[in-house]
């Protein structure tokens, strides 16, 4: 099984067990979540830094991490691919994100990627039996699958509907492009203030919620976690209804205290400290 055989069966195989159909997948990072239970968080890296998985063998924790980024497509894209990293359990040699170097894993998760977002039947269900496919095709395709153009362009060659000239024609479009021209920029706006926001794993953002309110953590952690200030995470929380718990200190009455026997009596007899303790008065005396 080549590459692109094993990227696109696990692909289906991924949306089958997780009973995700063949419809376009919206927020990935909790589908990614909530089917894989992986922390995932969109985080400040530097601007050639897309995505990377990591695992803790020790404790066998997966994390996947990406980029904030004003290209929501591509970060989709990143996510998909560590996704793929992360159920082939490509651990010893995997990619930090990096698209450009070819490898037949790294060609594996790309075809995972674009068969996971825009499964060729997905498409033909879209498209369904429409017999001239137009760039409006491509537009409408990237902005329902929410893809880029190359990802939706090799999914229309694979579907059928266009020849490989023009999948590799249209696959040099950006998206910004297809938006303007189409009339959907103001959601692609809304998706670029989206993936351009920095994003901590729910897990562990519940569990710091939790803490707070059980007043164990402070609010300060939870503004932290989420990278705002102390008064919007306060502002937040409060909006919510969560507040710290009360922990009252139960103050103990002085006669519901035990009684305690101490034995005082070595403090009388002549022993080498008291007796230093009397040489000492004596020469201050003197």
């Amino acid at each position: 099984m080549n590459p692109e055989e094993e990227g696109r069966t696990a692909a289906q195989h991924f949306r089958r067990k997780h009973h995700l159909g063949e419809q376009p997948l919206g927020d990935l990072v909790t589908v990614i979540e909530q089917t894989t239970g992986v922390d995932v968080a969109v985080l400040n890296v530097g601007p050639d830094e897309h995505g990377l998985a990591m695992r803790d063998p020790d404790r066998n924790v997966v994390f996947i991490g990406v980029a904030r980024t004003e290209h929501p497509m591509r970060q989709r894209s990143t996510l998909a691919h560590e996704l793929a990293h992360v159920l082939f359990e490509d651990w010893t040699d995997a990619e930090v994100g990096d698209w450009s170097e070819s490898s037949p894993k790294a060609d594996r998760c790309r075809a995972f990627a674009r068969h996971l977002l825009a499964p060729v039947e997905g498409v033909r269900e879209f498209l369904r039996d429409r017999q001239e496919v137009a760039l409006a095709s491509l537009s409408a395709v990237v902005q329902r699958f929410l893809v880029s153009p190359a990802i939706a362009a090799i999914a229309l060659e694979q579907a059928g509907y266009i020849d490989h000239a023009t999948s590799e024609q249209w696959g040099k479009f950006y998206t910004p492009q297809l938006a303007a021209r189409f009339g959907w920029t103001d959601q692609y706006r809304a998706l670029q203030a989206e993936s351009g926001k920095r994003r901590t794993p729910q897990r562990l953002l519940a569990r710091a919620i939790n803490g707070y309110a059980l007043g164990v953590l402070p609010a300060q952690a939870i503004a932290t976690l989420r990278g705002i200030t102390l008064e919007e995470a306060e502002a937040d929380l409060d909006e919510a209804g969560v507040v710290p718990a009360d922990s009252p200190v139960a103050w103990a009455d002085a006669a519901d205290l035990p009684n305690v026997n101490v034995d005082l009596s070595d403090l009388d007899g002549d022993t080498p400290y008291n007796d230093e303790l009397g040489a000492v008065a004596k020469r201050d005396a003197g």
